[in-house]
């Protein structure tokens, strides 16, 4: 059996072969597809193996389409690749087609749409040394457990989102924040969880190794995620068939322009929603919002330049009333932007966001902001209701290596400050929505939640140090005290 080690740098070595061919954010288009195209032959010819063995060496048998995961017409195999020396690009172009073709009810797109048929940036003397290479290893599930080769493909998605530079993002949301918002929400067996801008499925698969870890029935969660790329969506399907899990919907498409789950008129409604929408984005169809077909307009349209609260709405109106929860990544401006101070007054009115968790800075893929995570519970405890919970965890992150992190210290304090919902000084919080209305409705943590940042560029210990939230968050605060001592002076003059 190949080990952790061993897979992890056979993997990476598949991509070093690119280099000088073709750009460093380019590899995934290209090593994603061939290892699982080699996976599932491998597979394939170990499930035919014990066909064979069990019904005495019957071919026709083995051969049956319900002995096997995937169907792989012999023409397409791994093996009938690797014998072709001209046109390389053209014959593993031909063997995606037809087994996505073999599989259309599964496998359709999977592979992406990458130009294996350019010899200029793909030659055949390239393209052979990195089959030869991929077929130094055996991917079968007796020498490569799914659990292993799940673990293998995230360590490549984290190396591509680290030399992809700021596109990154797109697809890769860092692990420890999104196994945060996981425990935060507690998904439970049978579920429905859904993500709807999901990347390479990393949240939802949190969602299944949270059930994981806790020995519980995972195989009866519902999986569903939407995404716009093309590329990003076949990435995250090959991520879910490569650990193993079969029974999941991920749809190509852009979720604020064409919902793809839908039941009749309405969206589909889940239990969980975890995501990381695309922050501020400004090519969205605004016009169309205002008269959004589906109802996602509940607390009004977002300006042109920042859809954030396009997404926060359209995840709101896709949650169950009873059961459903989210929690959302984002910037931390959505907390107390001017321009949408109306749509913030109407989701406090509404009474859904249950916890607003500061982050530390770096937390946002190959950015250096820093992140929030917006709760919302539809059916909030009796005790919680018109309350909101602060945490302001700014400081719990750690830096190794020019990465940021949560470590598990972190998350337990994190998660344990939610579930007791009460007041930690310094840390956290809870305020009444009136008190959030007295402040203008702003969310901004430091208004309600003030906390000693540390400071790690001194060795002598904890000095104040504010960020740019907690600047502004003054900046209000003393705004709000001059209007109000304005308005006294000029009811002075008036009496007078």
């Amino acid at each position: 059996m190949i080990s952790q080690s061993q897979l992890e740098s056979y993997l990476w070595g598949a991509a070093t072969l690119l280099r000088g061919y073709i750009d460093a954010g380019d590899y995934k288009q290209f090593i994603f597809p061939l290892l699982f195209y080699k996976r599932m032959c491998d597979v394939f010819d170990e499930e035919l193996t014990e066909a064979l063995a069990e019904s005495d060496g019957d071919q026709a048998y083995a051969m049956k389409p319900e002995q096997h995961r995937f169907q792989i017409p012999a023409d397409a195999h791994w093996k009938t690749i690797r014998a072709n020396v001209r046109d390389v690009g053209q014959a593993i172009q031909h063997a995606f087609r037809d087994i996505e073709r073999a599989n259309p009810d599964t496998l359709s797109g999977v592979f992406g749409d990458a130009q294996w048929t350019n010899k200029e940036r793909l030659p055949d003397h390239m393209l052979r040394e990195l089959i030869e290479h991929f077929s130094s290893q055996t991917l079968s599930l007796a020498n490569c457990p799914e659990d292993e080769l799940g673990v293998g493909y995230e360590f490549l998605i984290k190396k591509f989102a680290d030399d992809s530079g700021h596109t990154a993002a797109e697809f890769y949301t860092n692990r420890t924040v999104v196994h945060l918002m996981t425990e935060m929400l507690t998904p439970q067996p049978g579920e429905s969880i859904y993500d709807p801008t999901c990347g390479s499925a990393g949240m939802l698969l949190s969602a299944v190794a949270h059930l994981k870890r806790q020995d519980k029935e995972w195989r009866n969660l519902w999986l569903y995620g939407q995404e716009r790329n093309l590329l990003t969506s076949a990435i995250g399907r090959m991520n879910l068939f490569l650990h193993g899990i079969v029974d999941f919907q991920i749809i190509r498409g852009d979720t604020l322009a064409h919902p793809a789950f839908v039941a009749g008129d309405q969206l589909m409604q889940f239990d969980v929603v975890l995501a990381n929408p695309p922050y501020s984005i400004k090519q969205w169809n605004r016009q169309a919002w205002t008269v959004d077909p589906w109802g996602r307009n509940i607390y009004g349209t977002p300006p042109q330049g920042r859809a954030d609260y396009a997404f926060l709405q359209h995840i709101i109106r896709s949650l169950k009333p009873k059961t459903g929860r989210c929690a959302i990544l984002f910037p931390h401006g959505v907390l107390f932007r001017n321009e949408e101070l109306a749509m913030r007054e109407k989701l406090i009115a509404h009474d859904v966001v249950e916890c607003v968790l500061g982050l530390g800075p770096n937390l946002f893929y190959n950015s250096p902001m820093e992140a929030c995570v917006v709760i919302c519970r539809m059916n909030k405890p009796r005790e919680r209701r018109n309350k909101l919970l602060f945490i302001n965890a700014v400081n719990e992150v750690t830096r190794e290596r020019a990465q940021s992190f949560l470590n598990e210290e972190h998350i337990q304090r994190i998660v344990a400050a939610y579930r007791a919902f009460g007041e930690e000084e310094g840390f956290a919080r809870v305020v009444n929505n009136d008190e959030i209305r007295e402040k203008d409705s702003s969310l901004n943590l430091p208004l309600y939640v003030n906390v000693i940042r540390t400071d790690r560029s001194h060795g002598n210990g904890r000095i104040e140090d504010i960020g740019l939230s907690e600047a502004i968050a003054r900046w209000q605060d003393s705004s709000k005290v001059l209007q109000n001592s304005m308005k006294s002076l000029f009811e002075i003059f008036e009496d007078a």
